[in-house]
């Protein structure tokens, strides 16, 4: 079984629950505390072990490629001003290997992965959407799907438990548990629109692991009415020819397209900070 070394983050979308701020500016650029959301996607696959990292860009999308590209003037400016710590961490982001291919045309999740078929080409690879963050700095998540992975070596996908108070529309599965391994196996997926009551849900994450086959099954997924090709819809046919298993993710969520999350998510990372949160969660107790 190969390891697995690729990642693909899907990043073309127009971001249009954060109009008008994303009119100009990426929906994965807008920053948690003093750091871009894609940032953070990016650093986790790094810290799972990921290699080769391919962002899927759209139009609009050039401060992407601009924040980890090298920028001379900025690093000579920091250099003159003996601001080691900050030239360090911009050089420390240029570093980073990443690919990038540009989404033609906004089609759907499921298009934004069927462009990085030739940047795979045919291993196992993952996908971290660029507007889902998962905090755990014990163990990523991505690395806790990866992990399942070892064991299965078929599609994984990051889910948690749902709750009433889950935010609607969501993307939800059910399964049933295996009880040697911890994982769930799947046996549908499917979009509610108000919080189920009295049976086992889970809430799908923006997390996954993929064999090259879901190229294949991409490409037979007609479109839905508003023209995209969802990935939810190839996995449902996935799952008539194979099994497909998700992995409950340990670690808090945000979906950083909700703007009460992305509010939550500024929040909590603030009060993280050393050089920060003591401060910070003073101010708060006042106001």
């Amino acid at each position: 079984m190969k390891p697995i070394r690729k990642a693909v983050i899907p990043a073309a979308g127009f971001g249009t629950r954060f109009l008008p701020a994303t009119k100009s500016i990426p929906k994965e650029m807008i920053p948690i505390v003093d750091k871009p959301v894609i940032q953070y996607i990016v650093e986790e696959a790094l810290q799972s072990g990921i290699e080769e990292i391919l962002i899927i860009t759209g139009h609009g999308k050039r401060a992407i490629e601009d924040h980890f590209d090298t920028n001379v003037e900025l690093e000579y400016d920091l250099y003159q001003k003996g601001k080691a710590q900050m030239l360090k961490l911009v050089q420390d982001i240029s570093a980073i290997n990443v690919h990038y291919i540009h989404q033609k045309h906004i089609r759907g999740l499921g298009d934004a992965i069927l462009c990085a078929k030739s940047f795979i080409d045919n291993d196992p690879f993952a996908v971290l959407l660029g507007d889902d963050m998962m905090y755990n700095n014990q163990n990523p998540a991505l690395q806790q799907l990866l992990q399942a992975y070892e064991k299965t070596g078929t599609t994984i996908m990051g889910c948690q438990p749902m709750t009433e108070e889950q935010m609607m529309p969501v993307d939800a599965l059910k399964g049933s548990q295996c009880a040697d391994s911890g994982l769930i196996r799947v046996h549908n997926i499917q979009e509610l629109h108000k919080a189920p009551k009295g049976s086992q849900n889970y809430n799908c994450l923006g997390r996954y692991v993929f064999t090259p086959d879901i190229f294949e099954i991409l490409n037979r997924v007609e479109p839905r009415d508003d023209g995209e090709i969802h990935l939810h819809d190839a996995l449902r046919l996935m799952l008539d020819r194979q099994t497909i298993y998700a992995c409950p993710i340990q670690g808090k969520r945000y979906d950083t397209a909700n703007k009460l999350d992305y509010l939550k998510a500024t929040v909590e990372y603030a009060l993280r900070r050393q050089d920060l949160g003591p401060s910070f969660r003073e101010y708060l107790k006042e106001l």
